[in-house]
């Protein structure tokens, strides 16, 4: 009987875990991936209270529209420079790039940099970072604009990459302003609606 009870509370046990874990949303490896880091207190750049109540964010339906190959074209000698942000931190980088690429028809540009500090950091220095703002920031995404991470192997032979915009992510200034977050240049906003990716934050 002992037994039977034993074994009965271990299936209560790990049903209560496994509904823990599903209760965490995410359509994608990408979505699960950021969800789970938002959950983790030890790295969630929500507040408390908001943390208390995540379940995860919100994102576009993913839409393979917005998987584009983006044409770079390198910047030679770019010259370092101070780029704004949200409070008087003045982090220093280069621009990298122009990526070209079309988008549901319509030829668009966007300028991609690389942090200098995080050549210094050999767990960063394959990064590249894209900020844009769109036709749908301060509405239905966050008006400071998203970003996408693009690392430099993955850039071809040839000078090309894949940019996917399902896979995009708020500043943390998004969730809470205590960080100090890259402002997006004006230079990088397209006209055009990017529904895909992250959403804005609804705080509850």
């Amino acid at each position: 009987m002992k037994k039977i009870i034993l074994l009965c509370s271990l299936i209560f046990i790990i049903s209560c875990n496994s509904q823990d874990k599903r209760t965490l949303m995410g359509k994608t490896a990408y979505q699960q991936k950021l969800n789970a880091s938002y959950k983790d207190a030890t790295k969630s750049p929500l507040k408390k209270k908001d943390l208390k109540q995540f379940k995860g964010l919100d994102f576009f339906p993913i839409d393979t529209t917005f998987i584009v190959t983006a044409q770079l074209i390198k910047t030679v000698n770019a010259p370092t420079f101070k780029m704004a942000t949200t409070t008087d931190r003045e982090p220093l980088y280069k621009e990298y790039g122009k990526l070209n690429f079309t988008l549901k028809g319509k030829k668009c540009q966007l300028t991609i940099y690389q942090s200098q500090d995080d050549l210094r950091d050999a767990k960063y220095k394959d990064y590249l970072f894209l900020p844009f703002t769109d036709d749908t920031s301060s509405n239905e995404s966050y008006g400071g604009g998203r970003y996408m991470d693009v690392m430099t192997t993955d850039i071809s032979e040839e000078n090309t990459i894949v940019l996917n915009f399902n896979n995009t992510y708020n500043p943390y200034c998004a969730y809470n302003d205590k960080f100090s977050c890259p402002l997006t240049p004006r230079k990088n906003h397209l006209n055009i609606e990017i529904k895909a990716g992250i959403m804005v934050f609804e705080k509850h």
